[in-house]
């Protein structure tokens, strides 16, 4: 998975059956999070780079449509991070962080990793 936020770009593996939040928090890339991963928050939004890639994913569900509604920067293809999980078939996956987030819940708040 690339994970493209400004001008940068990090290539990292995500192991099979993980989040993109769980992945990106193990690899130190800022990815907010702020409800670790609950469906409560849109903080980990995410835009997949490439319509392939986002066909091949599952058809976000309406609790997710409501929190990507509140989401910067909303796209075509926006997803949770919390809720693409990794399997073969998004081997290449890119996708691009916003340059900012709505928190809604407590501004300034950053969670650890798991």
């Amino acid at each position: 998975v690339t994970f493209v936020k400004g001008g940068e770009e990090q290539t990292v593996q995500a192991p099979l059956g993980e989040s993109l939040l769980e992945v990106a928090h193990h690899h130190d890339i800022e990815l907010e999070g702020a409800c670790e991963g609950s469906l409560a928050c849109s903080t980990c939004h995410l835009i997949v780079e490439e319509e392939e890639f986002y066909d091949k994913m599952p058809e976000p569900t309406d609790d997710e449509n409501d929190m990507l509604d509140l989401a910067f920067g909303l796209t075509e293809t926006s997803r949770l991070g919390c809720q693409i999980i990794a399997k073969p078939e998004l081997d290449g996956l890119r996708v691009r962080i916003p340059a900012a987030t709505r928190n809604m819940a407590v501004d300034g708040y950053v969670p650890k990793p798991h």
